[in-house]
């Protein structure tokens, strides 16, 4: 860690020094991991373990091995016929062979991450749309689908040529080594594609030297889809440029070679792959992955503080949902060695920073990046003033604008310090006309022509600290997950008796958000919220975007041109589940009204109705990311 981070004086400084281009940075991944390599080339670099078990079998490769399997999966698939435009896409839970595929893959082509939780149309689309040459997926293996759903993806994808499988037996040990191959599951092929193991293919290859010349350009190195769960998700591109300015932030505020991070975050998706993994590249850091669904891992709450002590934790990697789940066990290990967490993805409660910090004695610096943006925007101080509810600082380099737009990104004006716009990003992240590989989807994305409009609202505060208030675009964050509510609305409008909905995010104090649906119904016709909730079971394709209620109105708010207005849906739904958790806690206090703040956004007001205990009152609503504030006050 070349700087200490404690406030914004600390990053001008850093940009005071210099342009950032005048850097002496490596052009690509695979020469900073070169350079780590020639650095501390004996240090570990990665662990995995299959099973949460703080004793388990583990696998750790030292930056030397790991730099000698990346060369040789970029020989790899370059010998499969993949260019530096053609497309290594991978669908892979978390394991060592995903950090060299990832990796390998950006050095020989594109690569392409896919979320092994979507459904098999849109593994399909994804695949059809960056026209993906090589796959990388499990081989067939107990309580896992991974497998069946690439090869059913791949029947629809033709510009799939090779399947290389990776197999998870090899982090087996007897008598499991020897059930396995007895009970694995069938994986019939309907596609035309060559398969192949992975490790045999990739011991075929020379571990010492790239067989081709890599080249020096900033071109596009990966393709990662953007979330939701209508259609088939957009792809936005990232450019070595990106990578490496994700990665240099991590190395110059926060990490050196000496630290260990736990990160139980999945591999396809940009938190672990560029603030995180990036990160280690350029530190030569340790990353430790526990088990392959990370937080989802069976047993992974239950032993992860002894997962940190095994391993000398310094640095944890979450996000909200995981940290409330971590919050509802005892600290029943050595956490000594852990010196702060940091959380994205989603906002953190107010009551849940509190908790941690005085169940752990650790801080939570919560940040801020965007998959358009090759992740990283802000992050608050390591070492500095953290203030709970903002995202931070905006990074060196990352010029953060508070602006009102038109429809087109030209800037009606600026926002003053605490007034409430859009938040727009220019910095080395963004690609400036290209963030989508459609192009179509690029047209009014920016300000002036140079500023990412991320579709979030926000404010700087005095201190140039960045607050987001709400989002002007609708998508649902549960857990951090991005559920799109057009589907949830395409679904229940499919039910005869249906004349409108509003699906919207409701507070949670566990998920942060969770999908629920209002309806108003088509004149004289009738359905209850149970008949129209089962009626969308079968017509959404994720399980977390089934509504977790579902309410009939008589009518639904809506605009002059007869849209539904989902600020009044919110206010509803946020009086609804507040008034819920205090009569539920035995508090004599409700609701009043649900206030848009100029500075905080939607804000419930409460007010009390007898005698009421102010902190358990603040215990309560803090567990959820909406404020709130005294009616009187």
């Amino acid at each position: 860690m070349g700087t200490e981070f404690r406030n914004a004086d600390d990053l001008h400084a850093i940009t005071a020094a210099g342009p950032y281009a005048g850097r002496d940075l490596p052009r690509t991944v695979h020469t900073a991991l070169t350079r780590t390599r020639d650095a501390h080339g004996a240090r570990p670099a990665v662990s995995f373990q299959l099973f949460s078990d703080p004793k388990a079998p583990a696998e750790t490769l030292t930056w030397a091995q790991l730099h000698g399997q990346v060369t040789q999966a970029a020989n790899l698939f370059r010998s499969l016929g993949v260019g530096e435009d053609d497309v290594v896409a991978y669908l892979l839970p978390n394991c060592n062979a995903t950090v060299v595929t990832l990796l390998g893959g950006m050095t020989a082509g594109i690569v392409n991450p896919i979320n092994p939780l979507l459904d098999v149309e849109q593994i399909a689309g994804i695949l059809n749309e960056t026209q993906a040459k090589v796959l990388v997926t499990l081989r067939a293996f107990p309580k896992t689908d991974v497998a069946q759903k690439a090869a059913e993806a791949a029947a629809f994808a033709p510009s799939v040529k090779h399947i290389l499988e990776i197999d998870l037996l090899q982090y087996l040990t007897p008598p499991k080594s020897w059930i396995v191959p007895l009970v694995r599951p069938k994986n019939p092929a309907r596609h035309h594609a060559r398969v192949a193991d992975f490790r045999a293919e990739l011991a075929r290859q020379p571990a010492d030297r790239l067989t081709f010349d890599e080249g020096t350009d900033d071109r596009v190195a990966a393709y990662f889809h953007t979330g939701g769960t209508t259609g088939t998700p957009k792809v936005a591109q990232h450019r070595f440029s990106g990578m490496i300015y994700n990665g240099w932030l991590g190395h110059t505020l926060i990490f050196d070679e000496t630290e260990v991070l736990i990160c139980p975050l999945p591999l396809f998706h940009v938190f672990a792959c560029y603030p995180i993994l990036m990160s280690a590249v350029q530190a030569g850091c340790h990353v430790v992955f526990p088990t392959p669904a990370g937080y989802r891992g069976d047993g992974v709450f239950d032993n992860f503080w002894k997962l940190i002590e095994r391993w000398g934790v310094t640095f944890l990697i979450t996000v909200p949902t995981a940290l409330s789940a971590l919050m509802q066990r005892p600290v029943n290990a050595d956490v000594s060695s852990l010196k702060t967490a940091i959380s994205g993805s989603a906002p953190l409660p107010l009551e849940l920073y509190r908790r941690f910090e005085e169940k752990t004695g650790v801080q939570i610096a919560e940040g801020y990046g965007l998959t358009e943006a090759t992740c990283l925007v802000s992050c608050n101080p390591m070492a500095g003033l953290k203030k709970v509810g903002s995202v931070g600082l905006p990074l060196p380099y990352s010029d953060v604008r508070i602006l009102h737009c038109d429809k087109d990104g030209n800037i009606d004006r600026e926002c003053g310090v605490d007034e409430v716009g859009e938040i727009c990003v220019a910095n080395p992240g963004v690609i400036e006309g290209g963030t989508y590989t459609e192009a179509g989807k690029n047209l009014g994305l920016y300000a002036d022509r140079t500023y990412l409009r991320t579709g979030d609202l926000g404010r700087l505060d005095s201190d140039g600290y960045l607050w987001i208030t709400g989002r002007k675009k609708d998508l649902i964050i549960r857990g951090g997950h991005n559920i799109d509510p057009a589907e949830i609305e395409e679904a229940l409008m499919g039910h005869p008796a249906v004349a409108y909905v509003g699906a919207i995010g409701q507070p949670d104090a566990v998920a942060g958000e969770l999908p629920c649906a209002y309806v108003e119904l088509v004149a004289g016709e009738s359905a209850t919220p149970d008949e129209l909730l089962e009626f969308s079971r079968d017509r959404i394709h994720e399980r977390a975007a089934i509504p977790k209620h579902i309410e009939v109105l008589d009518e639904l708010p809506k605009t002059a041109v007869g849209k539904v207005f989902k600020p009044d849906l919110r206010r509803r739904a946020i009086a609804r589940v507040y008034d819920a958790a205090l009569a539920g806690a035995g508090i004599n206090a409700h609701v009043a009204a649900v206030i848009e703040d100029r500075k905080t956004g939607l804000t419930a007001l409460i007010a009390r109705d007898g005698e009421v205990d102010a902190e358990t009152v603040a215990h309560l609503l803090d567990g959820f990311t909406r404020p709130w504030r005294w009616a009187e006050d």
